[in-house]
């Protein structure tokens, strides 16, 4: 095991240097730079123009890129034009928040989409099965940030249960009324995520459980006399677990990189806001460093997926 995670560990510092160039390339691509339009249209271009030189945006390409880099080797990822502060503790003021609600939304996640999936599995043309399978049918054919707008109206709006931006009440004081608080304002947005996209978990997990119940080794154990309980949870729950852990890991990283729909429907101050904020602002060191960010946990989450396969199914062994 010690060997895989060193032989991908050393294939990600070619792919982490590819993606810095592609990185650096879009976010020059972008139209506009970080100080047009913000001075208002009276600005001076000459002002316009003694700042872009300042920040070295003039410099060519192959500088402005080589620069970015090295300063990233040292730990630098450089300072926000828009924010006037280093981007590193920008990401980590809202990486906070982004955990938060990332794991909130991934437990509620599975504990929602794999409960459903074997209790319609084990049910196959009941009630049960038909309600579950047709619940996730309709909300797996409805775009996310529709069912979200729709939480946020009816929940934050209209009966004004839950708050409709923020993480945090700013009157909260202690670090209990600060936990309730921040999970207050965490529960919409994830169970709103919950309830709308386990059509995946659900249906990966309903097609394996039913599949595995007609396999050999179940007819085998079944033919010595195991209990049914032991038959279901030992031989078919635990081998149909095998695709849902193969996108476990990208879940995982996921609790890290931030939603982008969600945290800008609810206005929750978390990583997904941020990169829209320094999109529309065009501000090139925050956008380069969320990116690559997101980029190196992509790297790490294929390295979990192939960690938690051979974990979860003996036979699946990674020299």
């Amino acid at each position: 095991m010690w060997k895989l995670i060193i032989r991908r560990f050393l294939m990600m510092i070619p792919q982490l240097l590819l993606m810095t160039v592609l990185l650096f390339a879009l976010a020059k691509m972008m139209p506009g730079d970080p100080f047009t339009g913000r001075f208002g249209a009276h600005t001076d271009m000459a002002t316009l123009i003694r700042l872009r030189r300042e920040a070295g945006l003039d410099d060519p390409w192959p500088v402005q890129y080589f620069h970015w880099l090295g300063n990233i080797f040292h730990g630098n990822f450089g300072d926000s034009y828009v924010m006037q502060k280093s981007v590193a503790s920008l990401i980590a003021q809202r990486l906070g928040n982004t955990v938060w609600l990332g794991i909130l939304t991934l437990i509620l996640t599975y504990a929602i989409g794999i409960p459903t999936a074997v209790a319609s599995a084990t049910h196959e043309g009941s009630f049960r099965d038909r309600f579950w399978t047709t619940y996730n049918s309709i909300t797996g054919g409805i775009p996310s940030f529709v069912m979200y707008l729709f939480m946020l109206f009816i929940f934050g709006f209209t009966l004004n249960w839950f708050p409709t931006t923020g993480s945090v009440d700013v009157n909260s004081n202690g670090f209990l009324n600060v936990l309730f608080s921040r999970l207050y304002h965490m529960i919409l947005p994830a169970v709103s995520v919950a309830l709308f996209t386990t059509v995946y978990l659900f249906n990966t997990l309903r097609t394996s459980l039913l599949d595995a119940r007609s396999s050999d080794f179940v007819r085998t154990a079944q033919a010595k006399g195991v209990p049914t309980k032991q038959v279901f949870w030992k031989h078919i729950f635990r081998n149909s677990m095998l695709p849902v852990a193969s996108n476990f890991g990208f879940d995982v990283v996921a609790v890290f990189s931030g939603a982008v729909i969600l945290e800008t429907i609810f206005n929750y101050p978390g990583m997904g806001q941020l990169f829209v904020q320094s999109i529309q602002t065009r501000d090139y060191t925050t956008i380069n460093a969320i990116m690559l960010f997101s980029g190196f946990l992509t790297l790490i989450g294929s390295m979990l997926n192939d960690i938690f396969v051979s974990w979860v199914d003996p036979r699946v062994r990674i020299k």
